[in-house]
């Protein structure tokens, strides 16, 4: 696609005609221009991927960062600090290289199946009550802000050990640190520095009175170097697993449940089959056509992605729900097919910096779905789905609510 040199690229992200659907310029841009120029929400602009081998190429390549503090690097939004991503949060823990998988190493000794296995009677135990609660309060009810939206904290809370009575608080934190409109600078700053102030005092008490969590496993685990972790990276993890895991898996609860009932034969198959659970939410990750932005990195050197060699310094966006929509990977990609395997979706990234948390987010996904079909089987929407509405000023995409009723 030539640009004439004053042609403004298109902004992004791109919306889809209905909350559920994928916008149209994916399907395009995918087999007209692979790489295409966007506008992003500050005025910067940058390269956007669409394909599925691109954005894999890109996103498994060990050499590309976040390095959203480049001096060249674009930047997201124009709260300026760019929000939480160029905090200084952001740049406590290694982004790139030997010290970033050191780091990650140390985390994710603690996000293994076996661990996970064992967090899961307690994740129903807490989806259950937020359903029962949810019954009592009486249908129709939004399922996300009932359901989706807490149980995601609550999860947080206890794998950092912080008490039940700290958990409203917690959320608080988590949207205001998220919400790129609704709240003012001096709002987000303020949440921010009550955050790391909990979390200090938190930290402090950990190291006095251990308990089977994992700040309290980070406070004495060493690395590969013998090294432990600075109290300023043990409340940046903190923070990252709230920032990285809270919005983002309340938004998909929330999802995945408005796409299984918006054609109510999907939940049906569920019904007649609860087995189908595990494919089902890798579907749902595979078909989310509202994420947000997509993955940004910074190339520091030039790479030929497809046929077009993209200069060192560009920021690159790519989208791993445009990717997941690719018919060359995905045969009947713009079918919901629940029981797709194998189903090798990008939705969590790929390579060095795919989600350290995708373990725990598939547990919460697959636990959620397994309770409200055991609990709410005659569950529906309680507005046609075309109906349902988008957040704005998100980071990562989602549904404002998910109205249902039983």
């Amino acid at each position: 696609m030539g640009h004439a040199g004053t042609e403004k690229a298109p902004s992004y992200p791109f919306t889809g005609p209905a909350a559920l659907e994928p916008p149209g310029e994916w399907e395009k841009l995918r087999r007209q221009c692979p790489v295409a120029r966007v506008t992003l929400p500050s005025g910067d602009e940058a390269s956007l991927l669409t394909r599925y081998d691109d954005v894999k190429q890109v996103l498994a390549d060990p050499r590309f960062g976040r390095l959203l503090d480049a001096p060249d690097a674009a930047r997201i939004s124009d709260t300026e600090s760019g929000g939480l991503f160029n905090s200084e949060m952001a740049t406590t823990l290694p982004q790139s290289g030997e010290a970033h998988q050191r780091w990650r190493r140390m985390v994710n000794r603690w996000f293994t199946a076996k661990r996970m296995a064992a967090l899961r009677p307690g994740i129903a135990a807490m989806a259950e009550r937020l359903v029962d609660d949810m019954v009592k309060s009486g249908s129709p009810a939004d399922l996300k802000a009932s359901v989706g939206f807490p149980l995601p904290v609550w999860v947080i809370c206890d794998l950092l050990g912080v008490p039940d009575s700290d958990r409203d608080r917690f959320a608080h934190w988590s949207d205001s640190l998220l919400n790129l409109t609704r709240y003012t600078e001096d709002e987000v700053n303020a949440a921010q520095e009550e955050f790391f102030a909990y979390l200090a005092g938190h930290i402090a008490a950990k190291r006095d009175q251990p308990g089977d969590d994992l700040l309290s496993e980070l406070i004495t685990a060493t690395d590969s170097t013998g090294e432990r972790l600075s109290d300023t990276m043990l409340v940046a993890t903190g923070l990252g697993l709230l920032i990285a895991g809270h919005e983002t898996t309340a938004n998909m609860i929330g999802k995945m449940i408005a796409m299984l009932l918006a054609d109510r034969r999907h939940w049906e198959r569920l019904l007649a089959d609860p087995s189908a659970v595990r494919t089902a939410v890798e579907e749902a990750l595979r078909f989310d056509a509202n994420p947000g932005l997509g993955m940004v990195r910074y190339l520091d050197g030039d790479v030929e992605v497809g046929d077009t060699v993209l200069p060192r310094g560009t920021t690159v966006l790519c989208s791993m729900a445009a990717a997941n929509r690719d018919e060359t990977a995905f045969d009947r990609a713009d079918e919901l097919d629940l029981g797709r395997t194998p189903n090798p979706h990008l939705a969590f990234g790929s390579g060095a910096h795919s989600c350290l948390g995708q373990a725990l987010a598939r547990t919460e996904l697959q636990v959620v779905l397994e309770v409200l079909l055991r609990k709410l089987p005659t569950l529906e929407l309680a507005v046609p789905a075309e109906d349902l509405r988008r957040v704005e000023g998100l980071v990562v995409g989602g549904l404002r609510e998910v109205p249902v009723r039983w």
